[in-house]
Protein backbone atom coordinates (compact mmCIF):
# COMPACT_ATOMS: atom_id res chain seq x y z
CA UNK A 1 0.00 0.00 0.00
CA UNK A 2 1.17 3.51 -0.79
CA UNK A 3 0.02 6.50 1.27
CA UNK A 4 0.66 10.22 1.01
CA UNK A 5 -0.01 11.89 4.33
CA UNK A 6 -0.59 15.64 4.12
CA UNK A 7 2.35 16.33 1.84
CA UNK A 8 3.16 19.88 0.79
CA UNK A 9 5.47 20.92 -2.04
CA UNK A 10 6.61 24.47 -2.75
CA UNK A 11 8.56 25.34 -5.89
CA UNK A 12 8.77 29.01 -6.74
CA UNK A 13 5.21 30.31 -7.20
CA UNK A 14 3.82 26.78 -7.45
CA UNK A 15 2.48 25.16 -4.31
CA UNK A 16 0.64 21.97 -3.33
CA UNK A 17 -0.63 21.77 0.23
CA UNK A 18 -1.83 18.91 2.44
CA UNK A 19 -2.19 16.31 -0.31
CA UNK A 20 -3.26 12.86 0.88
CA UNK A 21 -4.09 9.63 -0.95
CA UNK A 22 -4.09 5.87 -0.39
CA UNK A 23 -3.49 3.21 -3.03
CA UNK A 24 -4.13 -0.33 -1.86
CA UNK A 25 -1.80 -3.23 -2.68
CA UNK A 26 -2.63 -4.60 -6.14
CA UNK A 27 -4.67 -1.54 -7.10
CA UNK A 28 -4.15 0.20 -10.46
CA UNK A 29 -4.96 3.87 -9.95
CA UNK A 30 -5.27 6.53 -12.67
CA UNK A 31 -4.80 10.16 -11.61
CA UNK A 32 -6.33 12.78 -13.93
CA UNK A 33 -6.48 16.58 -13.97
CA UNK A 34 -5.71 19.69 -15.98
CA UNK A 35 -2.22 20.39 -17.30
CA UNK A 36 -0.13 22.16 -14.66
CA UNK A 37 -2.26 21.11 -11.69
CA UNK A 38 0.55 19.12 -10.07
CA UNK A 39 0.02 15.50 -11.15
CA UNK A 40 3.60 14.94 -12.30
CA UNK A 41 4.91 16.80 -9.24
CA UNK A 42 3.12 14.29 -7.00
CA UNK A 43 4.44 11.36 -9.04
CA UNK A 44 8.01 12.68 -8.85
CA UNK A 45 7.73 13.16 -5.08
CA UNK A 46 6.67 9.52 -4.70
CA UNK A 47 9.68 8.40 -6.75
CA UNK A 48 12.05 10.60 -4.75
CA UNK A 49 12.84 12.89 -7.68
CA UNK A 50 11.31 15.91 -5.97
CA UNK A 51 11.61 16.81 -2.29
CA UNK A 52 8.52 17.52 -0.26
CA UNK A 53 8.39 20.36 2.27
CA UNK A 54 6.23 18.57 4.80
CA UNK A 55 4.18 15.43 5.30
CA UNK A 56 5.11 11.77 4.79
CA UNK A 57 5.22 9.16 2.03
CA UNK A 58 4.61 5.60 3.24
CA UNK A 59 5.09 2.38 1.27
CA UNK A 60 3.84 -0.81 2.93
CA UNK A 61 3.96 0.92 6.34
CA UNK A 62 7.56 2.06 5.83
CA UNK A 63 8.35 5.78 5.83
CA UNK A 64 10.25 6.38 2.57
CA UNK A 65 10.06 10.20 2.66
CA UNK A 66 13.81 10.74 3.05
CA UNK A 67 15.02 7.74 1.05
CA UNK A 68 17.00 8.12 -2.18
CA UNK A 69 15.13 7.08 -5.37
CA UNK A 70 17.07 3.80 -5.74
CA UNK A 71 16.22 2.82 -2.16
CA UNK A 72 12.44 3.17 -2.51
CA UNK A 73 11.64 0.00 -4.50
CA UNK A 74 9.49 2.12 -6.84
CA UNK A 75 9.59 1.66 -10.61
CA UNK A 76 9.28 4.75 -12.80
CA UNK A 77 8.13 5.11 -16.40
CA UNK A 78 8.69 8.75 -17.45
CA UNK A 79 6.57 10.60 -19.96
CA UNK A 80 7.24 9.47 -23.56
CA UNK A 81 9.37 6.60 -22.19
CA UNK A 82 12.71 8.41 -22.25
CA UNK A 83 15.42 5.80 -22.94
CA UNK A 84 19.23 5.83 -22.86
CA UNK A 85 20.26 6.32 -26.50
CA UNK A 86 23.85 5.23 -25.74
CA UNK A 87 22.64 1.73 -24.76
CA UNK A 88 20.96 -1.04 -26.71
CA UNK A 89 17.64 -2.50 -25.55
CA UNK A 90 19.39 -5.03 -23.31
CA UNK A 91 21.38 -2.23 -21.67
CA UNK A 92 18.26 -0.18 -21.01
CA UNK A 93 16.44 -3.13 -19.42
CA UNK A 94 19.42 -4.08 -17.27
CA UNK A 95 20.32 -0.56 -16.11
CA UNK A 96 18.44 -0.58 -12.80
CA UNK A 97 19.73 -4.09 -12.05
CA UNK A 98 23.36 -3.19 -12.62
CA UNK A 99 23.19 -0.15 -10.34
CA UNK A 100 21.72 -2.47 -7.70
CA UNK A 101 24.77 -4.72 -8.22
CA UNK A 102 22.93 -7.84 -9.37
CA UNK A 103 25.35 -10.51 -10.63
CA UNK A 104 25.70 -10.96 -14.40
CA UNK A 105 23.85 -14.27 -14.62
CA UNK A 106 20.87 -12.95 -12.68
CA UNK A 107 20.80 -9.78 -14.82
CA UNK A 108 20.88 -11.80 -18.05
CA UNK A 109 18.11 -14.09 -16.82
CA UNK A 110 15.87 -11.19 -15.81
CA UNK A 111 16.42 -9.32 -19.09
CA UNK A 112 15.48 -12.42 -21.09
CA UNK A 113 12.41 -12.85 -18.88
CA UNK A 114 11.36 -9.23 -19.50
CA UNK A 115 11.91 -9.66 -23.23
CA UNK A 116 9.49 -12.58 -23.28
CA UNK A 117 6.99 -10.93 -20.93
CA UNK A 118 6.82 -7.73 -22.98
CA UNK A 119 7.11 -9.26 -26.46
CA UNK A 120 10.47 -7.59 -27.20
CA UNK A 121 12.84 -10.56 -26.97
CA UNK A 122 13.76 -10.12 -30.65
CA UNK A 123 14.86 -6.53 -29.96
CA UNK A 124 17.29 -7.09 -27.09
CA UNK A 125 20.44 -6.47 -29.14
CA UNK A 126 18.95 -3.61 -31.17
CA UNK A 127 19.95 0.01 -30.81
CA UNK A 128 17.24 2.33 -29.51
CA UNK A 129 17.38 4.45 -32.69
CA UNK A 130 14.71 3.52 -35.19
CA UNK A 131 12.40 1.67 -32.81
CA UNK A 132 8.67 2.42 -32.98
CA UNK A 133 6.82 4.32 -30.28
CA UNK A 134 5.17 1.14 -29.04
CA UNK A 135 8.48 -0.71 -28.87
CA UNK A 136 10.11 2.14 -26.98
CA UNK A 137 7.22 2.22 -24.52
CA UNK A 138 7.49 -1.52 -23.87
CA UNK A 139 11.20 -1.06 -23.13
CA UNK A 140 10.48 1.86 -20.78
CA UNK A 141 7.90 -0.27 -19.00
CA UNK A 142 10.35 -3.15 -18.75
CA UNK A 143 12.98 -0.87 -17.28
CA UNK A 144 10.49 0.25 -14.64
CA UNK A 145 9.53 -3.33 -13.78
CA UNK A 146 13.00 -4.87 -13.99
CA UNK A 147 13.92 -4.98 -10.29
CA UNK A 148 10.51 -6.26 -9.08
CA UNK A 149 9.34 -2.92 -7.63
CA UNK A 150 6.68 -2.85 -4.96
CA UNK A 151 5.02 0.13 -6.68
CA UNK A 152 5.03 1.44 -10.24
CA UNK A 153 4.72 5.12 -11.26
CA UNK A 154 3.86 5.96 -14.88
CA UNK A 155 3.68 9.50 -16.24
CA UNK A 156 1.31 9.58 -19.25
CA UNK A 157 2.86 6.39 -20.65
CA UNK A 158 0.44 6.12 -23.59
CA UNK A 159 -0.02 9.77 -24.57
CA UNK A 160 2.37 9.75 -27.56
CA UNK A 161 1.03 6.54 -29.14
CA UNK A 162 -1.31 6.18 -32.10
CA UNK A 163 -4.65 4.45 -31.51
CA UNK A 164 -3.70 0.91 -32.72
CA UNK A 165 -0.49 0.97 -30.65
CA UNK A 166 -2.36 2.28 -27.63
CA UNK A 167 -4.81 -0.62 -27.92
CA UNK A 168 -1.84 -3.02 -27.96
CA UNK A 169 -0.47 -1.38 -24.81
CA UNK A 170 -3.89 -1.62 -23.14
CA UNK A 171 -3.82 -5.38 -23.72
CA UNK A 172 -0.26 -5.63 -22.41
CA UNK A 173 -0.98 -3.60 -19.27
CA UNK A 174 -4.15 -5.57 -18.57
CA UNK A 175 -2.19 -8.80 -18.86
CA UNK A 176 0.57 -7.46 -16.56
CA UNK A 177 -2.05 -6.37 -14.01
CA UNK A 178 -3.44 -9.88 -13.94
CA UNK A 179 -0.13 -11.74 -14.00
CA UNK A 180 2.03 -9.52 -11.77
CA UNK A 181 -0.71 -7.97 -9.60
CA UNK A 182 1.12 -4.68 -9.88
CA UNK A 183 0.29 -1.73 -7.66
CA UNK A 184 0.48 1.39 -9.81
CA UNK A 185 -0.19 5.10 -10.18
CA UNK A 186 -0.77 6.09 -13.81
CA UNK A 187 -0.96 9.80 -14.71
CA UNK A 188 -3.22 10.44 -17.70
CA UNK A 189 -5.43 12.96 -19.54
CA UNK A 190 -7.30 10.16 -21.29
CA UNK A 191 -10.68 8.93 -20.10
CA UNK A 192 -10.17 5.77 -22.14
CA UNK A 193 -7.01 4.99 -20.12
CA UNK A 194 -9.09 5.26 -16.97
CA UNK A 195 -12.03 3.26 -18.32
CA UNK A 196 -9.90 0.40 -19.67
CA UNK A 197 -7.21 0.11 -16.98
CA UNK A 198 -8.19 1.69 -13.67
CA UNK A 199 -9.39 -0.01 -10.52
CA UNK A 200 -9.70 3.50 -9.06
CA UNK A 201 -9.79 6.92 -10.71
CA UNK A 202 -8.61 10.03 -8.87
CA UNK A 203 -8.87 13.64 -10.02
CA UNK A 204 -6.62 16.55 -9.12
CA UNK A 205 -8.78 19.63 -8.68
CA UNK A 206 -8.32 22.87 -6.72
CA UNK A 207 -5.17 21.59 -5.00
CA UNK A 208 -6.97 18.47 -3.78
CA UNK A 209 -7.24 14.84 -4.89
CA UNK A 210 -10.79 13.51 -5.11
CA UNK A 211 -12.02 10.02 -6.00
Amino acid sequence: MLSLKNISIIQGNFQLSNISLDIAKGEYTVLMGKTGCGKTTILESICGLRKINSGAIMLNDQDITSMKPAERCIGYVPQEGTLFSSMDVRGNLSFSLRIRKWDKERVASRVNELGELLGIGHLLDRNITGLSGGERQRIALGRGLAFYPEFLCMDEPLSALDEPTRDEMYSLLQSLKKELKITALHISHSMSDAEVLADKVLKMENNQIIE
